[in-house]
């Protein structure tokens, strides 16, 4: 795992190539729905937080979620699984096909890329670097750079490769794993960068083993923090809570505001309140640096527990058990 994490900015030096996409009009596409679960709808969400104005949508169910009859034809299916045999993604691939909407597949190969082989449809092959799918958020971004026809983000992104300097990282997040031994993290951010928080989230579930949840501002100021309003009563229950407010100096004023007043109020009941800027170059530099301090995090937090970073057993018990 730490060589992966180590590793990671040289995924923006993966060039990625459309096969079967002779056919593949780009430009008639008004509307995109990646559908994928876990690791693998990852990169969507990271997309929606670069550019919020590309009309995308995640989908991570079975199926495909409904569809205007007049919006078929501009509307993209994409099927994402790293593994190639995410039985979700898989479902919403033949459901798009059952119903004749254009569809295209990124995935290292399995089921899903015999299928797009099969049916002639556009897709991305990844490469197999033999990693998690959470730790692959650099190629699926790429990949659906590409797919989404965003050939200067492309090549801007590809800059990552050199500018993001993971080791420098590494005791960051070390620390913060140290300060965290005990607790369980609750990361707050903007709207705007929800996947990054969701992404902290899960890099905590996954690598470091232990529960982590996350909201965003404002809407949790008109609910989920009267239950922190600290009484003898709960206050067993707000202790255990170690809170990440993850600030970007391009939030609104309003939510930076917002996020300041909370982490008095949090303060001044006995909560643990820690901020971490959200810092970078360039908006690609902000959020996978941020990404990155979230991997060495949950490394290290997973190390201090004694448990393996990388597989993720229960996720495999699970799958075993739904195909009997």
């Amino acid at each position: 795992m730490r060589e992966a994490i180590i590793n990671f900015p040289k995924q923006f030096l993966f060039k990625p190539e459309i096969e079967n996409g002779g056919k593949l009009k780009l430009a008639k596409f008004k509307k995109f729905i990646v559908c994928g679960m876990g690791g693998s709808h990852l990169s969507g969400d990271l997309v929606r937080t670069w550019k919020p104005a590309i009309n995308i949508i995640i989908h991570s169910d079975y199926g495909l979620p409904p569809i205007n009859h007049h919006n078929k034809g501009n509307t993209l299916i994409i099927a994402s699984s790293y593994s190639g045999n995410t039985e979700e993604a898989i479902d919403a691939f033949k459901t798009a096909i059952k119903s004749k909407i254009p569809v295209a597949a990124i995935s290292t190969g399995g089921k899903l890329l015999e299928l797009a082989q099969k049916y002639r449809v556009p897709y991305i092959k990844l490469q197999n670097d033999g990693i998690q799918p959470r730790m692959a958020t650099g190629l699926g971004f790429r990949a659906l750079l590409k797919v989404l026809g965003e050939e200067k983000a492309l090549i801007e992104s590809g800059k990552l490769a050199y500018s993001l300097k993971s080791i420098k990282l590494e005791n960051k997040g070390r620390g913060l794993a140290k300060k965290l031994k005990g607790f369980v993290p609750v990361i707050y951010s903007s709207q705007r960068n929800s996947a990054i928080a969701y992404n902290w989230k899960i890099k905590f579930n996954e690598t470091g083993k232990i529960p982590a949840f996350y909201n965003v501002l404002p809407e949790l100021n008109h609910n989920e923090m009267t239950g922190f309003d600290v009484k003898a009563g709960t206050r067993g229950l707000s202790k255990k809570n170690y809170f990440i407010f993850l600030r970007d100096a391009e939030d609104h004023p309003r939510i930076l505001k917002r996020m300041s007043i909370l982490k008095k109020l949090y303060n001044d009941r006995g909560l643990i309140v820690e901020t971490i800027d959200i810092k970078g170059s360039t908006r690609f530099h902000k959020i996978f640096s941020s990404l990155l301090l979230a991997d060495w995090t949950a490394y290290y937090t997973a190390l201090g527990y004694s448990v393996d970073s990388e597989q993720v057993p229960m996720v495999e018990e699970f799958k075993k058990l739904i195909i009997k």
